[in-house]
């Protein structure tokens, strides 16, 4: 999609920055990329002093190190590229108590969920973007609604950036979720030296940018907008051939890759955990000590741990490889059926993240017979 005259503006540094204390004033609480303890994490911030200027990362299969400030002596806000966290760890909570009973002597009273917090998000990627598009037919479309998720992101605010740098394990292009973002979001930026591209994706997002100071953009500055995600589309170093995948993975249930490739899986579960799309979680309901109080607790589970497919005293799949081919093939293949789309955004964060080096390009090559091109065997 590219940029239209009639919507883009440009912003400075300055008005960006009271766009931000304007969401604040509202209510809003700021969620970006900011550093922590040596990762760019999602994470809440204050404003535009908070976000990682002139950082980069540099990312490899189980690696991941940041660049200090003179790595990038152009300061960009936005220079890095996903780290571990998405919008998923607070749309959909790891950890979140969904209903509380407490008794007296007389009856027993049931708590009322408390009111959702309003998030805004700054700085989303086009495959975050488009995962939380996914986790909405997850969490609010399906036959079993998702209370607190639509309370969540209903109240939410989305800002997206295009991406102007191809992290070493991004495969977006392949799986058409990027790097340019064209849905989910109230505004999009783009980087300039200037300062932004600015356009609007909703009314909400209109509305806020009428109140900081913008300027029509020029032809020459749209055209310059237009060609940073061309570029990095082009300098993407993975890729996944995505024709005829889902019937590729269900014939090759049998096959011996699975065992190899359980060779090398810890079967950590950290994949799943950086996934910004993976949904499946555990109720657990637990009782104090004085007896007096419940609670109902949702908690994020993988596909990866042994008890996650245990049923009648037994486990369905035991052995690691079989975890392994459940994953990707329910991400790959079966999502597909359910929902009528992969369930991978390809942000290459299970790459980056997995300590054993596991990527999942290669593997998904090796099963079509085609091994070459996603820089050799895992762990090496």
């Amino acid at each position: 999609m590219k940029t239209t005259s009639n919507a883009a503006r440009i912003m400075t540094r300055r008005s960006f920055s009271k766009l931000l204390r304007a969401l604040i004033e509202e209510g809003y609480e700021l969620i970006g990329p900011t550093v922590r303890e040596g990762v760019v994490v999602f994470d809440q911030i204050d404003g535009i002093e908070d976000l990682p200027g002139g950082i980069e990362d540099v990312q490899g299969r189980g690696h991941y190190r940041l660049e200090g400030s003179r790595a990038r002596d152009d300061g960009r806000l936005f220079g890095v590229v996903s780290g571990p966290d998405s919008a998923k760890r607070w749309l959909f909570s790891p950890r979140e108590v969904v209903a509380t009973i407490r008794r007296s002597e007389k009856h027993l009273e049931f708590d009322e969920p408390s009111e959702a917090p309003r998030y805004a998000f700054v700085g989303l990627r086009a495959c975050d973007l488009r995962a939380v598009a996914i986790q909405d037919r997850v969490f609010s479309a399906g036959p079993s609604v998702n209370a607190s998720y639509v309370r969540r992101r209903e109240n939410a605010f989305f800002i997206g950036v295009n991406c102007a740098r191809a992290g070493e394990n991004c495969f977006c292009t392949s799986m058409g979720s990027g790097p340019r973002c064209t849905q989910g979001y109230d505004l999009v930026l783009t980087e300039l030296d200037m300062g932004f591209m600015v356009e609007a994706g909703s009314a909400n997002g209109s509305r806020l940018l009428a109140g900081v100071h913008t300027r029509c953009a020029t032809k020459e500055e749209m055209s310059e907008a237009d060609s940073i995600p061309e570029e990095t589309s082009r300098r993407m170093a993975k890729s996944v051939e995505t024709e005829g995948l889902p019937t590729l993975l269900k014939q090759s249930r049998e096959s011996s890759r699975w065992e190899e490739i359980a060779q090398l899986c810890l079967a950590c579960g950290n994949c799943t955990a950086v996934c910004p799309t993976c949904f499946c979680h555990d109720i657990v309901d637990g009782v104090d000590l004085t007896g007096t109080r419940a609670d109902r607790t949702r908690e994020w589970a993988s596909c990866f741990s042994l008890d996650f497919s245990r049923a009648m005293g037994t486990h369905l799949r035991a052995s690691v490889g079989a975890r392994y081919r459940q994953w990707i093939t329910h991400k790959f293949g079966s999502w597909v059926d359910q929902f009528g789309e992969s369930g991978c955004v390809g942000c290459g964060r299970c790459i980056t993240w997995c300590p054993a080096g596991i990527d999942v390009t290669e593997q998904l090559a090796l099963l079509g017979g085609n091994g070459a091109g996603n820089e050799g065997e895992a762990g090496t």
